[in-house]
């Protein structure tokens, strides 16, 4: 009896489970992206009769292929510039004996702690039409264009230097592995430098660089926040725009954008599978019997090294530039900052913290004072508000994330070879399978009525987007956790669960107390990250943006937009310098520890504390030897 009360215990929540989970999957992933792929085939004429084609009739005959070109323009061009840089910077840092590589190697990673609106707007600091080195240049050619960062060669350039984090990351590690022993044997044969790194080195780094051009692609043709601040027409600035717009302004704007919606979808799928393919294949390998550790190849020419070091050092100039200018900025005054000059007596604190009056005559002369004009990140309520918001949605989403996959890699994980297992996976990886465009924008069409899924609540109306835009974020970072966290399964030693359950534990104690302790490092790593590329995410933000909705990544956004309108807000772009800054500091404070004393291993902690308390001794006993002088 015992047994079949414990039986039927497990199939009810076994049953429990798989419902809610299905609950949960069709009705925030399936049916919302359904609903906009149905959209697009039930548009009405102006008599009220049902067209399903119209929308392609429309998209054919209008300019909406302009916006599938452009992005499509973009997404090649990146494929060729972001590898060149990328690759360039990986074989400067880790392949070539290049003077001040660990120099150089820190400047090529700053994309890495400030990506996104943060990182366009640090660009549009320096090459905006008002921005400090177009200034600059304008005072030496004052026949120059200003306007000349816009368009496709401003978003190009910008995006080249801000997608090879991927990179700095993947082809680094894959790099780092190579077996010195084939590079050696190659020269011992005579191969010479440059042969060597195309017919040896290179064929071993294919996969990685294949997965890289790949990902950059969809990058590109799914890029929002530089085409949005820079002016390129291309699919998701345009699915956002037809989002927010109305039948009045336009024909039927939802159906067109849910139309390049699923192009996008078309594409990423596609080239999915392409790469899904080719990783299948078999590829080269770079062992030997006993591996050895890559030494770096000085480079013999002494013209070629000569022009290596000076191209490292013009990306090194190009990375920092943006990074060292906003934090010296930062600390100006918002005149200073306005006529893009540096005083030390125009040195200031307000970007960050306080508030001051703005003093100003009016057209009639008469002396005025707007109160809290200008004012600092942390004391500005727009500001402070945003950062609150993305904070708390962000930390919400990354953890609902880490959590929901755990529990699915736990149950992956025990039933090994089975069906179900395989489907929970592939439930938990669909959202990889569409771009995060069709995502939001399906949330938000869907969910801006009453829906009966969700108990006939408007999940877009009101403070209820918060909620919605938790959802988005969870079910986007889904994919990812599932892929790390899973990773951080197969280092769990069976024999641990046999004999937790010979002890006498459930299932439930054996994976609290045995197996998540084992993988709560990785899982907090996939927190980490997940919470550092969401509190400054932008596409998702605009397309769910509204008043109880301002992301803190709208807010930076809209500063310079608004900056010294009726007298108010007088130095948004300084605050828009402390923001940027900021989120480089914390963004870096996550990283270190996620990538720094995260990465150690045991030994390497215990060596490390080891010398925290002999340096901790070393100082108190000091201490003590000197008072005890004092007392002598």
């Amino acid at each position: 009896m015992r047994k079949n009360k414990t039986i039927d215990a497990s199939m009810i929540y076994k049953v429990f489970g798989g419902v809610f989970f299905l609950y949960l999957f069709l009705g925030f992933m399936v049916i919302p992206c359904l609903n906009t792929l149905t959209s697009i085939f039930t548009t009405r004429d102006a008599n009220g009769n049902m067209d399903p084609l119209a929308v392609i009739r429309f998209f054919l005959a209008g300019n909406m292929p302009t916006f599938v070109v452009n992005s499509l323009k973009l997404a090649v061009s990146l494929m060729i510039t972001v590898n060149i840089v990328g690759i360039s910077i990986v074989l400067l840092t880790e392949y070539f004996d290049i003077k001040g590589a660990k120099i150089l190697r820190l400047g090529y990673m700053t994309t890495m702690i400030y990506s996104g609106v943060a990182l366009v707007t640090g660009y549009q600091f320096l090459y905006d039409k008002d921005g400090m080195l177009t200034t600059w240049l304008v005072q030496i050619f004052p026949n120059m264009n200003k306007q000349w960062f816009s368009g496709f060669s401003a978003v190009l350039f910008t995006m080249t230097f801000a997608c090879t984090s991927n990179h700095a990351l993947f082809l680094r590690n894959a790099i780092r592995s190579i077996d010195y022993n084939t590079v050696e044997a190659a020269r011992n044969l005579g191969a010479k430098p440059f042969k060597v790194l195309f017919q040896v080195v290179m064929p071993t780094l294919l996969p990685t660089l294949f997965s890289l051009t790949v990902m950059t692609f969809i990058t590109g043709l799914c890029a929002m926040s530089a085409p949005t601040l820079l002016g390129y027409n291309s699919i998701n600035p345009e699915i956002v725009r037809l989002a927010g717009s109305t039948v009045a302004d336009e024909a039927f704007p939802q159906a067109r954008a849910a139309l390049l919606s699923v192009i996008l979808a078309i594409f990423t799928m596609v080239l999915l599978n392409v790469l899904n393919h080719y990783e299948n294949k078999g590829h080269y390998l770079s062992v030997s019997k006993t591996k050895a550790k890559l030494v770096k190849q000085k480079i013999q020419n002494p013209v070629a090294n000569v022009l290596a070091h000076i191209y490292a050092y013009v990306l090194f100039i190009i990375y920092m530039t943006p990074v060292v200018m906003i934090v010296i900025f930062s600390f100006q005054n918002w005149p200073a900052i306005r006529a893009k000059s540096l005083n030390l007596s125009d040195w200031t604190l307000v970007n960050y913290f306080g508030s001051q009056d703005y003093e100003y005559l009016t057209s009639r002369g008469k002396h005025r004072i707007r109160a809290d004009a200008i004012s600092g990140v942390f004391a500005n309520e727009k500001t402070v508000g945003g950062i609150r918001l993305s904070f708390l949605l962000s930390a919400v989403a990354a953890a609902l994330a880490c959590v929901i996959v755990v529990i699915a890699v736990n149950y992956i994980f025990k039933n090994k070879n089975k069906k179900r297992a395989v489907l929970v996976e592939g439930c938990l990886l669909f959202p990889w399978l569409l771009p995060t465009i069709l995502i939001c924008y399906s949330y938000r069409i869907f969910f801006n009525r009453d829906v009966w899924y969700v108990f006939g609540n408007n999940l877009y109306y009101g403070e209820n987007v918060r909620l919605l835009i938790i959802l988005a974020y969870t079910v986007v970072k889904l994919p990812f956790a599932l892929r790390m966290v899973k990773a951080a399964f197969y280092a769990i030693d069976d024999e641990l669960e046999d004999a937790a359950r010979n002890l006498g534990a459930s299932n439930l104690v054996t994976f609290l107390r045995v197996k998540l302790p084992i993988v709560l490092p990785s899982v907090l790593a996939v927190f980490a990250l997940n919470f550092n590329s969401l509190f400054t995410e932008y596409d998702m933000s605009a397309t769910f943006h509204s008043s109880y909705g301002t992301s803190y990544a709208m807010v930076i956004q809209s500063m310079c937009n608004e900056e010294g309108r009726d007298g108010m807000n007088m130095n948004a772009s300084g605050r828009r310098c402390a923001s940027t800054v900021f989120i480089m500091l914390l963004s870096g404070l996550i990283l270190y520890l996620v990538y720094g004393v995260g990465a150690r291993d045991l030994g390497d902690r215990l060596l490390a504390n080891e010398k925290r308390k002999k340096r901790l001794e070393r100082i108190f006993h000091g201490r003590k030897a000197g008072k005890d002088n004092e007392d002598g």
